[in-house]
């Protein structure tokens, strides 16, 4: 089924962004899987994608158009549809906190990535630190990297022919408050669980629509916004030629 949202001003495209609509007639069209909130599909969007989000949950909050369908049959049915394509799987059966409470959750790395494999389109595959065992050379993306007060370490595997760049990764000289604490000024929050100071996080992770649950878990959308305008970069050369 597909849920009604509130769909969100389209950013001003940028130049890469304008020269594909020029050449193709469209904007490029973006999948993103697991979506939740939309962390990621605001770094699309900002960057210049039609973005389209699934994920299995109604998301009354995720700013474009949403499809609330399971991330891997939508994938398999529609991923040929799309020019590329992120996926999120769920992050909390490689999470400290979920394995120190005992809990149980489902592995989806391999079986997301054996369908992204399937579509034939360049893809990248978003997780925690306690994944990266499971991911195949991913690439860190950093909150300094992007001028973000914060240490969201996130890993990014690649695919389809698209590739990334490690970036300089900025040593960590500012000091971050523990889980859950309050953050004093200065300091870096690390915006996880059942964190306090959410205006905060909102405006340092630059998601202002979101709840605590959102921010939680979703990616700073500079990290998509970065991946996107290197992806609309492979994108056009690989199009021109099919062409």
């Amino acid at each position: 089924m597909t849920q009604p949202t509130t769909i969100r001003r389209v950013p001003e495209p940028t130049a890469l962004a304008a020269l594909f609509l020029h050449l193709f007639g469209r904007r490029p069209r973006l999948l993103d899987l697991y979506c939740c909130q939309g962390g990621a599909a605001k770094g699309y969007a900002d960057a210049g994608f039609d973005v389209t989000g699934v994920d299995k949950d109604p998301q009354p909050r995720y700013p474009y158009r949403f499809v609330q369908a399971d991330a891997i049959a939508y994938l398999l049915a529609h991923g040929t549809e799309f020019d590329f394509i992120h996926a999120s799987p769920p992050c909390q059966f490689a999470s400290d906190c979920q394995r120190i409470q005992g809990n149980d959750h489902p592995d989806l790395i391999d079986p997301t990535r054996a369908a992204l494999e399937t579509t034939g389109r360049p893809w990248v595959m978003e997780n925690v630190g306690g994944a990266v065992p499971k991911l195949r050379t991913p690439v860190m993306l950093c909150g300094p990297m992007f001028g973000l007060e914060t240490y969201r370490h996130r890993y990014f595997e690649t695919g389809g022919g698209f590739t990334l760049d490690q970036p300089d990764h900025p040593a960590h000289t500012v000091p971050q408050a523990k889980m859950g604490r309050p953050i004093p000024p200065g300091w870096y929050g690390q915006f996880i669980g059942h964190f306090s100071g959410v205006p905060l996080a909102r405006r340092v992770m630059g998601v202002p629509w979101m709840t605590r649950e959102g921010i939680s878990e979703c990616i700073p959308p500079a990290y998509a916004e970065h991946i996107g305008r290197h992806a609309v970069t492979h994108l056009i050369p690989a199009l021109e030629e099919a062409a």
